[in-house]
């Protein structure tokens, strides 16, 4: 029993602790500072391939270890956003102490007015709800653009990759354990398309009507008149998904990636298995534009 309390007070003082973070980045309250681990750090960078090209935001970036780490060890340029000031003022001495100060920029702002338009990689430390109300304009990211966060995922919206790690010194949330996820912002794809593939000499033609949830793609296709279904994925603006037969509709197996821009795809398709395999170009065209599908966490989803 005694051993059950104690389980209870720090579950209830972890939550307390997580709810007047949450607070402070509405505006509400006082800060009470939960800094990642260095080790979860870097593997989020990591996971996220930051290089020297990337622009990078933290939102709610503590004493910017985060930031600082991203232009020290893979040479990005990256801001970070708090509204505790004394943190800030941390931030910018240890940007300083690393030399870093002409790649980082730290600002006293409300992360949920921050203008994250400019990034090409965007990183959090938040409390679910906090995540599922940026999801709506991280979406609106451009494509390709990488998203990684420790601890929360971002509701239905799945992620691309994830991993847990072992991490002693952490003593928050799920002690001992941080778990990083990764995503990233895919293009719209969604629609009906129209395609004719030349197999064997014979030009087929092809309808796929997309439906698309956050990153993963589905419906219903025919190919030279026979009815299939297709299922695949975004990433970014590229395209990848198999086509196979529906019920007792007999379609040789394709698998088709290409490349999204507008309202083309480029690409190629391999059709069969095994030694009848033949590899083909594609293109598709798309006659009529579609929306993503409702995630049952947003208002109005099912």
């Amino acid at each position: 029993m005694k051993r059950l309390k104690q389980m209870w007070a720090l579950t209830g003082m972890a939550m307390w602790m997580a709810a007047h973070a949450a607070w402070a980045q509405t505006g509400v309250g006082d800060v009470v500072y939960v800094p990642t681990p260095q080790i979860v750090v870097d593997e989020m960078l990591l996971l996220a391939k930051v290089n020297k090209n990337d622009y990078l935001i933290d939102l709610g970036s503590g004493d910017g270890r985060f930031v600082i780490t991203a232009a020290k060890k893979h040479g990005a340029k990256a801001l970070g956003v708090d509204l505790d000031t004394y943190l800030l003022k941390i931030a910018n001495e240890n940007a300083r102490k690393e030399s870093v100060t002409d790649r980082v920029t730290f600002r006293e702002q409300n992360l949920f007015e921050t203008d994250i338009s400019a990034a090409t990689v965007v990183s959090t430390y938040l409390l679910p709800e906090m995540n599922l109300k940026l999801r709506s304009k991280i979406m609106r990211l451009k494509p390709g653009t990488r998203v990684v966060a420790h601890d929360y995922s971002m509701g239905d919206w799945y992620p691309d990759e994830q991993k847990t790690l072992v991490v002693p010194e952490k003593k928050v949330g799920n002690p001992g354990i941080s778990y990083i996820y990764h995503w990233v912002v895919p293009a719209l794809v969604a629609g009906k398309w129209q395609s004719t593939i030349n197999i064997g000499g014979k030009d087929v033609p092809y309808e796929f009507d997309m439906e698309q949830f956050f990153q993963n793609i589905d419906g219903p296709a025919r190919a030279g008149g026979v009815g299939g279904e297709m299922r695949g994925k975004m990433t970014g603006e590229q395209v990848k998904f198999t086509l196979t037969g529906k019920g007792n509709q007999k379609i040789e197996r394709h698998e088709f990636q290409g490349q999204l821009s507008g309202e083309t795809i480029t690409g190629t398709v391999r059709i069969g298995d095994g030694a009848t395999t033949r590899q083909v170009n594609w293109t598709a065209k798309r006659i009529q534009r579609g929306e993503l599908v409702r995630a049952q966490d947003e208002p109005g989803g099912k």
